[in-house]
């Protein structure tokens, strides 16, 4: 099957769960009300200030998260590395904590540029332990950064406690859709722009995965190529954070399974990763309304649980066998 056809059919998927998405939850809306001409000015209401926005940011988040992980795994040459397990993810939330304590009454777009600045210096932090260290197994490098990412939040936490933001710090640990309204998901679009700056300077992150030496012969200018990368990673990892709250593993399972279907030709597989994960985080949001109907699991449990198992299964998979 052509790629051509395969991203028809991945966006005729997305079309679809789109749609059930917009007739999932407890409001009083449903295609029995549409087909049956009880679509008043409530439903109405309802449809264009929750239900699309909800969904829209779904796909929108699970998008740009699920590219920000394909990039963080290029540039470190590794493929257990995502925003959420190298502590840019939790570095980002530390910004939003600090720019709320200092800086209470800025906008939720001042927040975010400060929060993707902690988010830019927590990954350039774990880029040069890894590179200091010089770990030999791969699998040592998610583990340093999941200690690192600790280490973060625990001073998130920290301040938090002393100023009394502990709540609205797990708002942001913890991904939901739930209060996702008109107007208070369009920062989500930024994320949308950087996975099309993705898919053009794709080849030259792939470049880049090959190390620097090797990208530097071929004419690469590869410090600038990596900035580039960390700063889309760190921009998607905070706009989803003040936006909607982290959602974990959606930038680790989705690029390595699309790379086990299709191989790691960055620009191929940039537009199908941006699909799967979009279509990954809007299924979870609507299996979350479900399970427990009339009321809601936040999408960040229902990831964190299906992707932690997958996690452990490419773990698994890559362990190189003894005897």
């Amino acid at each position: 099957m052509t790629d051509r056809r395969l991203l028809s059919l991945g966006l005729l998927g997305l079309a679809v769960l789109f749609v059930v998405s917009l007739f999932v939850g407890a409001g009083d809306l449903s295609l029995a009300t549409i087909l049956n001409g009880r679509f008043d000015g409530d439903a109405l209401r309802l449809l264009l200030v929750s239900r699309i926005p909800r969904s829209a940011a779904a796909l929108l988040a699970g998008a740009s998260l699920a590219i920000a992980g394909l990039l963080m795994q290029m540039l470190s040459s590794n493929r257990f590395v995502e925003p959420s397990t190298v502590g840019t993810t939790e570095a980002a939330g530390l910004g939003m904590v600090v720019v709320t304590l200092l800086l209470p009454g800025v906008s939720v777009f001042a927040k975010m540029l400060v929060a993707a600045g902690f988010a830019l210096l927590g990954t350039f932090v774990f880029i040069a332990l890894i590179r200091r260290l010089r770990l030999r197994s791969g699998l040592l490098v998610p583990l340093v950064g999941l200690i690192l990412a600790g280490i973060i939040q625990a001073m998130a936490h920290f301040i938090a406690y002393r100023a009394d933001l502990l709540q609205s710090l797990g708002a942001w640990s913890s991904g939901d859709f739930s209060m996702v309204l008109k107007g208070r998901y369009e920062l989500l679009w930024i994320g949308f722009v950087l996975c099309a700056l993705a898919l053009f300077a794709a080849d030259r992150f792939t470049l880049a995965g090959l190390g620097r030496e090797v990208s530097v012969n071929l004419g690469l200018a590869y410090e600038r190529v990596v900035a580039l990368g960390l700063i889309i990673v760190s921009l998607i990892a905070a706009v989803t954070v003040a936006t909607v709250g982290a959602i974990p593993f959606v930038g680790l399972v989705v690029p390595n399974l699309v790379t086990l279907a299709m191989g790691d030709n960055g620009r191929r597989i940039v537009p199908f990763v941006a699909i799967s994960g979009a279509g990954l985080v809007l299924g979870c949001d609507i299996l979350g309304r479900i399970l427990r109907y009339p009321y809601e699991i936040p999408v960040g449990v229902i990831m964190g649980v299906a992707g932690s198992v997958i996690f452990l299964a490419l773990l698994a998979r890559r362990r190189p066998a003894h005897g």
